[in-house]
């Protein structure tokens, strides 16, 4: 099974999502998601959406980059520009992306949706193409 990582600043709304999202999708692909400075919490409007997608788990909570760095991964995506930037070094050498996504943090529910449509328009098919 490949294993990526999808990183963010706060880890509560895109890269919830695209873990979300990656996981329902994809049986041979295990998703995870943590932030540089994660909030601490999931947006409810992410959690939303995923939960209407039939795409949200329990155990899904806002984490920061300490929990998952020393965990093998094949892909690492960043999916915002400052964690980008701040993306630490892993242990292991893995290939990294960037796909950003604008924060519909403080959004109403419809940039959420507009967001998903767009990780399923951008997102799914670079992962199909890499792994």
């Amino acid at each position: 099974m490949k294993k990526i990582l999808i990183l963010c600043t706060g880890n509560s709304c895109r890269s919830i999502m695209a873990e979300g999202m990656i996981n329902s999708r994809f049986a041979e692909i295990q998703a995870f998601s943590s932030g540089v400075k994660a909030s601490g919490k999931v947006n409810e409007n992410a959690k939303k959406i995923l939960e209407q997608k039939n795409a949200w788990r329990d155990e899904y909570h806002s984490k920061t980059i300490d929990k998952v760095i020393n965990q093998t991964f094949d892909l690492i995506i960043t999916v915002c520009d400052n964690a980008k930037e701040t993306c630490p070094i892993f242990p292991k050498a893995v290939k990294t992306i960037h796909i950003g996504f604008k924060d519909p943090d403080g959004s109403q529910f419809q940039e959420f949706e507009t967001l998903w449509i767009e990780m399923e328009n951008r997102l799914l098919p670079e992962i199909e193409k890499l792994l």
